[in-house]
């Protein structure tokens, strides 16, 4: 019986150990089952935010090109040979600065033969006012003794025919006489009254000299059109004629690039219209020169719409003299500010429930008592991506992100202070 003892007592501490392990992993069971029901009861953990008063700076940002300036074709009004050619393609000119000059010596010799004319024309005027008159006044009186020598004669022939003395032929003659002194007397007084201030040959002579002066101007006035100019201050885009070139009036010789403010022009969607305004500020970069922001201000936004494209018309202004490499048709990126709060309560956009655009009223998710609560709010400043909360929120309230639901006993996974 021994054999069989032995094995009775080898075999019942094999059998104690699996009571163990059956009783620890049903504590481990139950262990589990409390915290799933605690985990249950507390509720899931959702992702929240700390509300907190921050700068919130609203921007919008959009293509754009440097504004292409008026480019005029600067030419000559006559035919001419190219004495000179006074600037080369680059070249930055002021108004009135010579550009193409010429050759003048025909053109001289037409103000130098008109101011001949002139002087002609001048003198015969005084001869008028001076020597003409005299010598007129001097006619009338020779006319008028003359006359009054006729009617002396023809009285007394007209007596001495009455005492017989004197036939009446001899009175007829004297009759003649009378009649010619007193017509070469009305011719004389003519004349003179056309010398006189007014008259027809005084009128005439200043009418020869005003006619000489319109000629001296026009003479001068083609004498400089040799000398092409700029219109106004330019930059020099395209040179086309060299020295010794004949040409012809109306064809360009230069193109120019009239100087002005540096404008930036783009095409903004209509949608954002209501965010822009003139007097905003704005930075530019070429994406060439990402490193260099540009200041600008809004100047102007066109009054229309484009209806193709749906968009409207902004023009910015840089602050400061334009860098060197701007070029006109530049392709750049602008971001104007269009809205700014120093201090406001800010909260990422995908915590506002029942936000529509162009409403203000919307509705968060407050953790209150361990439950997501429903609170209505009201938005004021917004951007892509956060808004401000004007109304229904205080510092330090913490709101629920989804997927947090109202009425759901939730837990904050570590709410952080929006930025």
């Amino acid at each position: 019986m021994s054999p069989h003892a032995s094995e009775t007592t080898h075999s019942a501490p094999a059998r104690r150990p699996r009571r163990w392990w059956w009783l620890a992993g049903a504590a481990a069971v139950l262990l589990l089952a409390a915290v799933w029901g605690v985990q249950r009861w507390r509720g899931p953990q959702v992702p929240a935010v700390q509300v907190q008063a921050q700068a919130l700076v609203r921007s919008l940002q959009f293509s754009a090109r440097v504004e292409t300036r008026s480019r005029v074709g600067v030419g000559s009004t006559i035919v001419g040979r190219v004495e000179r050619v006074a600037v080369q393609e680059g070249d930055h000119v002021q108004a009135g600065q010579l550009l193409v000059q010429l050759e003048p010596p025909e053109l001289q010799a037409s103000v130098q033969q008109a101011q001949a004319s002139l002087a002609q024309a001048r003198a015969q005027l005084a001869n008028v006012r001076t020597n003409g008159r005299i010598g007129k006044q001097s006619q009338v009186a020779q006319a008028q003794v003359t006359l009054q020598q006729a009617q002396a004669d023809w009285s007394r022939n007209q007596q001495l025919v009455q005492q017989g003395f004197l036939s009446q032929a001899s009175l007829d003659e004297k009759r003649k006489a009378l009649g010619v002194a007193q017509a070469q007397l009305q011719a004389a007084q003519a004349q003179a009254q056309a010398a006189a201030e007014g008259g027809a040959e005084l009128q005439a002579a200043e009418a020869q000299v005003q006619q000489a002066q319109s000629a001296l101007a026009a003479a001068q006035a083609k004498l400089q059109q040799t000398h092409i100019v700029a219109p106004s201050a330019a930059k020099v885009l395209a040179r086309a004629v060299e020295p010794g070139q004949i040409v012809q009036a109306g064809t360009a010789l230069l193109q120019l690039a009239l100087e002005g403010p540096t404008l930036i022009v783009a095409q903004v969607d209509e949608r954002f219209l209501d965010q822009l305004r003139e007097g905003q500020s704005a930075q530019v970069v070429a994406d060439a020169f990402a490193d260099q922001r540009l200041a600008a201000r809004v100047v102007s936004i066109a009054p229309g719409v484009d209806a193709q494209r749906g968009a409207v018309e902004v023009k910015l202004a840089l602050q400061a003299a334009p860098p060197d490499f701007l070029r006109e048709d530049m392709s750049l990126s602008v971001q104007v500010e269009t809205g700014r709060q120093a201090q406001a309560l800010v909260l990422p956009l995908q915590a506002l429930q029942g936000l529509r655009e162009g409403h203000s009223a919307a509705q968060v998710l407050v953790l209150q008592a361990g439950r997501a609560t429903p609170r209505p709010v009201q938005v004021g400043l917004r951007t892509l991506e956060a808004a401000e909360i004007v109304d229904g929120l205080h510092a330090g309230d913490t709101v629920l992100l989804p997927p947090a639901q109202a009425g759901q006993r939730v837990r904050a996974a570590a709410p952080q202070q929006e930025h």
